[in-house]
Order: structure tokens, then C-alpha cells, then sequence
């Protein structure tokens, strides 16, 4: 096993994106571990857990400088559970467990260090299942960068938890302490009917624009229309809530329609708002990198509204995976729907990458293209 003090600067992000101004471990994830020094002491085997340990900085931190054992970990992003499982191995550390978030991963627990995410209805979503199913004394440390931190998480926090304070900022990072937890009903997967497109969508706290159709989804949407072609299976790629899987299941009766993302929020609420939908038989949802899962030349139709940003980096690459992606399992002939930031200009990456590409729609804001894999 690695020396205790060396093993945070051997972690890597792999096999996420890799960039210069991307790291493994932040000012955040050292603030949280030294917060949570005194309190590990006095929790046993298995009442220590982690959400959202962006690489396994906080899971694997808790283990060699610590001395937490049999830690349990909720990761929303795979690449962030594969890059956790990479760096446990790397330095000889094994002593976790990878659940999802809900109550096995709280149960009991008496400490809890949470990554804070973007979305206040994912910390809220959080706030409800620790305060549900960890123990009375439980101390919750939720570590952000200053300038991402507002006192709306303060108020989130307080609707599951009596006391509520601040540490000192170091670093530009602070942390959040919360005690007393107040044991409630979950508000997630939330639900909204959206009679303009004729569909309900569900989402968890986590899942991109929560239970709202976000413009460059409305945008492919209004393109693809009657326009798609005939196909007999179809892959929504980086499903998020699943509106574009559900919308092809729904307007094709005989499609086989699969929905992949690498969130579990959005593979829960890709599944949610099929079964919303009536279309759950139909509508097959996987939590998978960038079509992982998915034989070559088995797809039809691909759409994809994809990300362009990883963390607060625009880091064009994290696209760039999804539409490599595309290209290994579309059929030739088959075509991959892609609807972007029309400021990006990703016509020529998609020729590149998938094959002969066209726009079929562009407005200032957002454009969509079909691109056509050659015959292989």
C-alpha cells in the first residue's frame, strides 16, 4: 500500500477527460478531509460515507489518513466511480463500497462528506436521504468553492437538518456543517407535464434542467419531427431525462428505443419519465460512457443533445467522446441527430469523427446536424 501522505498526489482522473486545467484532487477535497479528521475518529466500520467524491480524493483520503474503514460511496458520474476504482488500485486501498445514493448508502451513518453539486435540487435530493436513514448524531461536511457557494444551500440544508453553520474559507474553499437531521419524504423524481410537446418528465436533483425541456432539446425536437429516418432501433446518447428517448417511442410504436448516460440521476429519471409516459416496455435506460454497452453497427438513428462542459471548463472533448461513440455503433447508412451551441461549430469535428455531415436547422443560438457514418 502507498504511504499515507503520498497517496492523494498519485490519483488521476482517468478515464475522464484530461486536461490541463482539469485535477484529481482540489483545495475542496483537502478542506473536507481535514474537517472530517477529529470526526472519523469516533465512527466505526461502515459509518462513514461519501457523495459525489469527484475521483476518489475523499473516499480513499478518509482510508490512508484517516483510518475510515469499509467506507460507502455514491458516485452520479461512472467515469467518477471507474476513476475511483482505478486510483483504489493504484494505491492498494479496497476498503469501499459503491452504491447509489438512497438509503443503504445512509443507513447508520454518522458521518458524511458530500462534493457539493451545481444543482441545488441535488443537494436537496441528498440532504433528504442522509437525513432519512443516518444515525441521530450524524455530521453532514458539504465542501464547495467559495464563489460557487450561495446562501440558498444554507436554506436547503435547513429544511432537512436543525443546525446549520459555516467553517472558515481556505483556499476559496469552505465547507458546510450540518447536525439534527429531520427525517422527511423525498422529493425526487419530480414530475412535470409539458402539454406543448405532450410529454411528463421526471427528473432526480442531479439530472440536467431538472423536470424542464432545455432549449437545445426543444430545438431537436422541432428538427427531427417526421424528418428521421425509417429505423428499426434508435440510441439517445447522454439521455439526461430521457425526453428524446420517450418522444421517439412514443411517435414510432414499433422502435425499439435504448436511453444511455453516464449519471445515475438521469438514468433514474430517464426511467422515471418513460414509466410516466407509458412507454417503459418500449424504452430500454443503461448507465454507460458514451455507449459503452452498445455492440458496433447494431443502431439505426442516434440523437444527442450533448455536454460541453466539464465542471466550469468548456472542454469540447467531453462531446467529442459521445460522437466517437456514435460513430462505433451506428450502422452504415444509419444517421447520428446532434444539436449544439451554434457558437461551437462542430460541423467539421462531426465529419471528422462520424462522417459526411449536414445541417438541417441553425438559428444564433443553436444548430442541428445529420451525420452519416461511410460504409465500412
Amino acid at each position: 500500500m502507498t504511504a499515507p501522505d503520498e497517496v492523494l498526489g498519485l490519483l488521476r482522473r482517468e478515464p475522464d477527460v484530461e486536461a490541463p486545467e482539469l485535477v484529481a484532487v482540489d483545495a475542496t477535497d483537502r478542506l473536507l478531509l481535514d474537517e472530517a479528521a477529529a470526526l472519523v475518529r469516533g465512527c466505526g466500520p461502515g459509518e462513514v460515507a461519501v457523495v459525489d467524491d469527484s475521483y476518489g480524493a475523499l473516499t480513499l483520503g478518509l482510508q490512508a489518513l484517516h483510518g475510515a474503514s469499509d467506507v460507502r460511496v455514491a458516485q452520479d458520474l461512472l467515469v467518477g466511480e471507474l476513476a475511483l476504482a482505478r486510483n483504489a488500485e493504484r494505491v492498494g486501498l479496497g476498503g469501499h463500497r459503491s452504491l447509489p445514493l438512497g438509503p443503504e448508502l445512509a443507513a447508520g451513518a454518522r458521518l458524511v462528506l458530500v462534493k457539493a453539486p451545481k444543482a441545488l435540487d441535488a443537494l436537496r435530493e441528498i440532504a433528504e436521504v442522509v437525513a432519512a436513514s443516518a444515525a441521530p448524531d450524524v455530521t453532514v461536511l458539504v465542501g464547495a468553492r467559495v464563489k460557487h457557494m450561495t446562501h440558498a444551500m444554507n436554506d436547503v440544508l435547513r429544511a432537512s437538518f436543525t443546525d446549520v453553520s459555516a467553517t472558515l474559507a481556505r483556499q476559496k474553499s469552505r465547507v458546510l456543517v450540518a447536525r439534527g437531521p429531520v427525517p422527511g419524504p423525498s422529493s425526487f423524481p419530480a414530475c412535470v407535464e409539458h402539454p406543448d410537446v405532450g410529454l411528463t418528465v421526471c427528473a432526480h436533483g442531479a439530472a440536467f434542467a431538472g423536470a424542464k425541456i432545455d432549449i437545445g432539446t426543444r430545438a431537436l425536437l422541432g428538427a427531427i419531427g417526421g424528418a428521421a429516418p425509417d429505423a428499426a432501433t434508435a440510441l439517445d446518447l447522454g439521455c439526461g431525462t430521457g425526453i428524446l428517448a420517450v418522444a421517439l417511442a412514443r411517435a414510432r410504436p414499433g422502435l425499439r428505443v435504448l436511453a444511455v448516460d453516464q449519471s445515475a440521476a438521469a438514468v433514474g429519471s430517464a426511467r422515471a419519465t418513460a414509466a410516466a409516459n407509458g412507454v417503459a416496455d418500449r424504452v430500454e435506460v443503461r448507465r454507460d460512457d458514451a455507449a459503452s454497452s452498445v455492440p458496433d453497427g447494431s443502431v439505426d438513428l442516434v440523437v444527442c443533445n450533448p455536454p460541453f462542459h466539464v465542471g466550469a471548463a468548456v472542454v469540447t472533448t467531453a462531446a467529442d467522446h459521445l460522437f466517437a461513440g456514435a460513430a462505433r455503433v451506428l450502422r452504415p447508412g444509419g444517421e447520428l441527430w446532434t444539436v449544439y451551441n451554434s457558437a461551437l461549430r462542430y460541423k467539421t469535428v462531426l465529419a471528422r469523427l462520424v462522417g459526411p455531415t449536414r445541417v438541417v436547422d441553425r438559428n444564433p443560438k443553436f444548430t442541428v446536424t445529420v451525420s452519416v457514418p461511410p460504409e465500412r
